[in-house]
């Protein structure tokens, strides 16, 4: 069972079909929507503010949401926070990406389809627009989010939606092997970074 905490008179509210890793912490006025992954480490802190988190998204490990008070937090649908991500007082558009151990202050909106890239600082109050790039710190615009980029974005956050569902199938405590079984399966490469995808793509046509 996830570290779930009702504080003072709000408890969370979590769909039916999310998964929340037992290591991942929700205190308070939380809104979890549907086929949404929470992973370990995952701090989501709605004691000041609330936090709505849409369909779909997914809120990787040892991530960090929170708010100064009376500030509500949103991740709309499908959004996708990179392990290490810290999101405070912001809001993050549908289908947008913030990469690993980036950080998003308060006020800020990440447009829809956006990329933040890994380590950025997107700071206090910054509004990047929709399908925009955005690098460094403090975070620039540098580009667009190409109509392939977005396509490999999706696919990559389609399996984070997939990922409730297999883990409430197959997810169990065990006792470790002590040798690596002959007939250990090989893990097949599902999905790839996007410079391979767009590789692969070109040696297609």
């Amino acid at each position: 069972m996830a570290n779930i905490f009702e504080f003072e008179g709000f408890r969370p509210v979590i769909h039916e079909s999310a998964f929340i890793h037992p290591n991942a912490t929700v205190i308070g006025n939380v809104i979890i929507g549907r086929n949404v992954y929470v992973a370990a480490g995952a701090v989501i802190r709605g004691d000041w503010g609330e936090i709505i988190i849409e369909d779909g998204c997914n809120v990787q490990e040892n991530c960090v949401i929170h708010m100064f008070p009376g500030v509500t937090v949103y991740l709309e649908e499908s959004a996708h926070i990179g392990h290490g991500a810290i999101i405070h007082g912001a809001r993050i558009g549908r289908n947008a990406l913030v990469g690993m151990n980036a950080v998003v202050m308060d006020h800020a909106v990440v447009g829809a389809g956006s990329i933040v890239g890994a380590l950025c600082l997107v700071p206090e109050r910054m509004e990047i627009p929709e399908r925009k790039i955005a690098v460094g710190v403090p975070a620039r615009i540098v580009g667009d989010v190409s109509d392939e980029r977005l396509a490999w974005k999706t696919a990559g956050t389609r399996l984070y939606q997939q990922l409730p569902e297999q883990l409430r199938r197959s997810l169990r405590p065990c006792e470790p092997l002590r040798e690596v079984p002959p007939d250990r399966p090989k893990m097949e490469a599902i999905y790839k970074t996007f410079r391979e995808t767009i590789a692969e793509l070109r040696q297609d046509t």
